[in-house]
Parts: structure tokens; sequence; C-alpha cells
């Protein structure tokens, strides 16, 4: 499961840069337990699920503000240019939540195993 959250100042190559980097990022083990496996290596199956709130700020006060994530404008066409980049790069058809809705979500996380890619921060 991908949470990807767009902010106002991405762009098509944040998003071409975004999508090498999870198809190639070697996160799923192999027959030796370690992880040496890409998603493309692994044959898995992406579910993306839009996530404003990844872009909360929670330096000032108490209540997180989400000025830095991008308006529907921006982010609604970044999204989905984004999900079918990433399903050209997989090579299948890559699932996605509702854009923007209100969405009970579950999720296995096994391991547990998150990692954050920041387009801003390409460590």
């Amino acid at each position: 499961m991908i949470l990807v959250g767009i902010e106002e100042t991405d762009s098509r190559e944040d998003i071409d840069w975004l999508c090498k980097k999870i198809v190639n990022l070697r996160i799923f083990d192999d027959e030796n337990g370690v992880m040496n496996k890409s998603i493309l290596e692994d044959e898995g199956n992406i579910l993306v699920i839009s996530q404003f709130t990844l872009h909360a700020s929670t330096k000032k006060g108490n209540r997180p503000s989400y000025i830095k994530a991008a308006k529907p404008e921006i982010s609604i066409p970044l999204y989905k240019q984004f999900c079918k980049d990433l399903s050209c790069a997989l090579g299948k058809e890559v699932k996605t939540g509702e854009f923007g809705a209100d969405m009970k979500v579950e999720l296995l996380n096994d391991g547990p195993v998150t990692i954050c890619i920041d387009t801003k921060n390409k460590e």
C-alpha cells in the first residue's frame, strides 16, 4: 500500500522520480529472508491511497495545518498521472482508492516496515 500526499510544489518530475524509486526499491524478502527484491521482482500488487494529511505541519499550536498540501486542481491530475505511470512501470493495473474520499482502509503492516519517500529530500 502506498499512501501518497501531493504538495503544492510537486511536479511531473517528482512523479517520474517517485515511480522509478518505488518500483526499484528492494523492500521484499528474497529466498533467504533478506530485503533484496523489488515489487517488480516480487510480482506484487500496489494499492495507492491519496493522503493529504501526510503534509501536516505541527510546528505551531496543537491543530495540524495542511497548507502545504496541494489544492485539488493540482493534486488530482498529479495523482492520476502517478497512478498511470506506476501501472506502466509495474506492467499491470495499480488499484486506487477514491481521491478525496473519507475511506476506511485496513493495513497489515508486515514487519512492520514503513518507508517515507520525500521527493523534496532525495536522500
